[in-house]
Formats: structure tokens, sequence, C-alpha cells
């Protein structure tokens, strides 16, 4: 076991989806578990999930967005701790990955709870990993879903400042991050 900046690396793993080798920290094993609840438990097929995508005009990258029928219904992202920290850089992941239209959900997950949030007014649909949809109830949010455009300038760049905010790029020693 090493240290890395502010997290401990215990070697490495293997991506879930991609196969890719990422370090092993506790944070990847947490994403790790949520890929494998997603797949083994609530029935997505690994090709519908997209790991570590970078968000356009930032620096930030969204843990897994999943893609039902041909358009991104969700992203989710994790963070330990509190999930209301999480919803403000959820949403604007939301608005921002896709730029022909607001993905329509978001979901925050510290892995022990989890919000399934309205991407265009950023109201709590569901608590618990419960809100969490299996693939069958995606494919009805899917149905129902409506993929708008994100287009106002000004909205686009509020939201990329709360990423810039949220993501920051440095670790709590002030540094750039070790991973």
């Amino acid at each position: 076991m090493e240290t890395k900046g502010h997290h401990l690396v215990y070697g490495v793993l293997s991506d879930l989806l991609t196969g890719e080798t990422l370090l092993d920290t506790d944070d990847e094993r947490i994403r790790q578990q949520l890929a494998r609840l997603l797949t083994e438990s609530l029935g997505y097929a690994v090709c519908e999930l997209e790991p570590r995508l970078p968000i356009p005009g930032s620096n930030s990258r969204v843990d897994l967005t999943a893609r039902i029928a041909g358009r991104r219904l969700f992203v989710l992202r994790y963070g330990p701790g509190s999930l209301v920290t999480r919803e403000k850089p959820a949403l604007a992941t939301a608005r921002l990955l896709d730029p022909a239209y607001c993905i329509p959900f978001a979901l925050v997950t510290n892995g022990r709870d989890a919000e399934l949030l309205d991407a265009l007014t950023g109201k709590v649909l569901a608590r618990g990993l419960q809100a969490i949809p299996d693939r069958r109830e995606a494919g009805l949010l899917r149905d129902q879903a409506a993929f708008v455009p994100y287009a106002d300038p000004v909205r686009r760049a509020q939201a990329l400042r709360i990423l810039a905010v949220f993501d920051r790029d440095e670790c709590c020693c002030a540094g750039k991050c070790a991973l």
C-alpha cells in the first residue's frame, strides 16, 4: 500500500466495464461496486454503461453514464460524504455532457445512499439506493423523458463554473492530485 497525495493506493485493479487497469483506491473500489450493482443486480448490459467520460469544456469526468436505446438517460456521480454536495456538479454534468441535449437524469451516490434528480429542474425524484433505476425502469424512464437541448450560452457557462469549483484538480494538500 502506498499513498499518492490524499489517496491510499493498494495496487491496481481491472475495470469491470472496460478491462482497463486502474489504480486500486477506496473510491475506485466503490465505483467498481456500483458498476457491479448496475450490471449484475439491476440488469444493465456492459455496453450500455460509459465510464469516465470527459465533460466538454472542463477538466472534469463523469463517473458513469447510462445509454439506453441510443440516448444517454442518466449520469452517475460518486463521492464520499454528503449527497447534497454532489447535486450541483451532477446536474451541471447532465446539462453539459451531451452537446445535443440535457441528459434527463442525474444520480448522486456515496456508495451507501443515492438520489435521483431531474436534471432540468434539480428536483430530487427518489432517495436511497433503490432510487437507482433497474434496466426495465430505465427503459420506461427513457420512453417518458424529454431530451431537450441545453443551449443557452449563459446557463452553459454557469454549469461550467459549477464544475470548475466542485471538481478542482487539486487535493487537500494544495498540490496537483496524483490521480
